[in-house]
């Protein structure tokens, strides 16, 4: 069970299939859709395709001479959701954190 997560995490730990599965939220779409989306070339589109396959996040089937990938877990897209909501808070928090410290020079600056 451990080695099943770790390979979904694995899967999930590089930008470029972060951003098929983004791609893939809308809808099921081929290889050269989802190459000329990414600007990059098939085969490599196809090999993270196929790592997301294995974990078992996104599904594919034939229709003649064509493959569409689509979600196969649609819980990944709230797993998604829910670190990018928690990204966005912590880069939040930091930002205003920074803030908070620069307003002692920005005061002495205007008091100057």
């Amino acid at each position: 069970m451990l080695s099943m997560i770790a390979r979904r995490f694995r899967a999930l730990g590089d930008p470029s299939r972060l951003r098929l599965i983004q791609l893939l939220e809308s809808g099921e779409k081929t290889v050269g859709d989802l190459a000329q989306a990414l600007d990059s070339k098939q085969p490599n589109v196809s090999k993270q395709l196929q790592m997301l396959h294995e974990a078992g996040l996104v599904g594919r089937r034939r229709e003649d001479n064509s493959i569409y990938y689509g979600i196969a877990d649609p819980f990944v897209i709230k797993l998604c959701e829910l670190v990018c909501r928690r990204t966005t808070e912590q880069a939040q928090e930091e930002f205003d954190e920074l803030g908070a410290g620069a307003a002692p020079f920005l005061h002495r600056k205007q008091g100057s």
